[in-house]
Parts: structure tokens; C-alpha cells; sequence
């Protein structure tokens, strides 16, 4: 299919686990390997190279769409996050997407249901602190998504890294038989990572924005030359206060696999990071390569 052909289509939807599995059972018994693609809609060019990695590992790719009420505390904005699935549908289709996956509240939590996926440790840094229950909700919510689409490799972009690696952790913990891939995180041409929240900024705050890679950058560049892991993060907390931004929630070098504060950059690292302009909260992350 050209990438006019797949622009124009209308994108084939399901809205029940039966359905779903329908197709892409009939996908898999005919040798087509399936890509699952996550997502809570409010799509920008970050969740279609998703789907573009997606289509280079696999014949088929699915993204679901659900705006997990689970993974929201009681004062974030989960009433006023974007909703526009036919927008978001036409999105998909024209990144080669096969498939949308869109189930109501009901169909994911069905009455009665009443179990939650508690991930340990690796949810209790960094955003965990911030938002209470919020990685449990993404467990439970993305444990499903797996299971009930039984896909052969299913996609998370890096920007969301201790997203990333939660779920990684509840695969593998759970026995959940699908790989879990990380793409790379995508930019503005001026380093501001994409975000479906991005729309919140005022002018005067997606102007700010963009300071938030290049203090992780400098900190990578400062703790890659061998410098302090504590005088580096205090310049950069130093350097975001001064470029304007609110609040700082965490800054923070961690381990790249356990999130755990690393001492010194000496295996491979992650600076996290949660900062807050306005009402509107960012997030990004940059790796550390050690020191040989």
C-alpha cells in the first residue's frame, strides 16, 4: 500500500476483546507477526514513530486508544485530556497503522472487576512520589492491553522512561510473553520533547521549554567527562530554576534499568527529570553513557 493509499483509508476499529482477538488471531494463523501500540489518543508525531517502528518489525500493527481513568489522580486532568478519535484515527491510518483497538470504560473494567497490578520499587521513584497510584493504573491498564491483544512486540516510546520500565518489570515478573520494545524519544526542532500535554503551554511557556533538554544535555555532557554526580545535578537544578520554570519535582541520576540513584556514572545511567511550568508538567530524560 502506497503512503497516499494509506493516508486516505479509513482505519478498521474494534471496541471488545472478542473482536480484537478475532482479527488478530486470523493475522497470526496466517504467519503475520503483530505489533501492539499503546496509547491514550491525543496523538502527535511521537505515537506515529511508534507505529512506523512498529510496521519495521512487524506485518500488522494495532494501536489501541484509551484514556485510562485508573492512571489519573483525583487533581490531574483527566476530564480535560484531548479526545478526538476520528482525528486521531485518520492520524493512524496515515502512519500505516492496520488496526484501532478502542474499548469503552465498561469493556476494559468490567462490573465487578477488581484487581490492580502493583509494579514495587521501580514505580515508588522518581513520579511515583508525585502521583500516587498513577503506575499501578498504567500496570493494570497496559497488562490487559498485552493480554488481551496477545501481540507479538508492543512499543512504548523513552520519553516516559520509568513508564518504559515499569511495564518491562511487570512482563517479566508476570510471565506476560510479549516483548516490550522503547523507541527513541522524539523532538521540536528546538529539543522540547512531544507531548500530548504540550498544548497546555501558554507562548511565553513553550518558549521556556526547550531549557529543559539542554540542562539534561549539559548534565549528560558534565557527568560523561567524569565530574560529580552532586555538583552536576545541583547546577542543573541551579540552571532550570534561572531559565523560568516553576517547579522542580525531581532531577535525578538514576541506574538505567533499576531507576535507583547512582553514586557515580559508572554503569549505565538516566537522568529523569519532572518540572513543572504553570499548570503544566513536563517530562524528559537523557541516558549517561559510563566512563570506561
Amino acid at each position: 500500500m502506497s503512503a497516499s493509499e494509506s493516508r486516505q483509508r479509513t482505519l478498521p476499529a474494534v471496541r471488545t476483546v472478542a473482536d480484537l482477538r478475532t482479527v488478530v488471531n486470523a493475522w497470526q494463523a496466517a504467519g503475520e507477526r503483530v505489533a501492539l501500540v499503546p496509547t491514550m489518543g491525543a496523538l502527535h508525531r511521537g505515537h506515529l514513530a511508534l507505529v512506523e517502528r512498529g510496521r519495521a518489525l512487524c506485518r500488522r500493527v494495532v494501536a489501541s486508544l484509551f484514556v485510562n481513568p485508573t492512571q489519573f489522580g483525583p487533581n490531574e486532568d483527566f476530564s480535560r485530556y484531548p479526545r478526538d478519535e476520528a482525528a486521531d484515527a485518520a492520524l493512524l491510518a496515515g502512519a500505516g497503522c492496520d488496526l484501532l483497538y478502542a474499548p469503552d470504560v465498561a469493556e476494559m473494567y468490567p462490573a465487578g472487576f477488581a484487581t490492580t497490578v502493583i509494579p514495587g520499587p521501580i514505580a515508588e521513584r522518581q513520579c511515583g512520589p508525585f502521583r500516587p497510584g498513577h503506575f499501578a493504573g498504567v500496570a493494570t491498564v497496559v497488562s490487559k492491553l498485552l493480554l488481551q491483544s496477545q501481540a507479538d512486540v508492543a512499543l512504548f516510546g523513552e520519553k516516559d522512561f520509568q513508564q518504559l520500565q515499569v511495564i518491562r518489570r511487570v512482563a517479566r515478573d508476570l510471565d506476560i510473553p510479549v516483548p516490550i520494545e522503547g523507541v527513541p524519544t522524539v523532538r521540536e526542532s528546538d529539543g522540547l520533547a512531544l507531548s500530548s500535554r504540550n498544548v497546555y503551554l501558554t507562548p511565553e511557556q513553550r518558549a521556556v521549554a526547550p531549557a529543559l533538554y539542554r540542562t539534561l544535555r549539559e548534565m549528560a555532557r558534565r557527568l560523561e567527562a567524569g565530574e560529580d554526580v552532586t555538583a552536576v545535578t545541583a547546577g542543573g537544578l541551579a540552571t532550570l530554576e534561572s531559565a523560568g520554570f516553576t517547579a522542580t519535582d525531581y532531577l535525578e541520576v538514576s541506574d538505567a534499568e533499576t531507576l535507583v540513584p547512582l553514586a557515580s556514572s559508572d554503569r549505565p545511567g538516566r537522568i529523569l527529570s519532572a518540572v513543572w511550568l504553570g499548570k503544566t508538567r513536563l517530562i524528559d530524560n537523557i541516558s549517561v553513557v559510563p566512563r570506561h
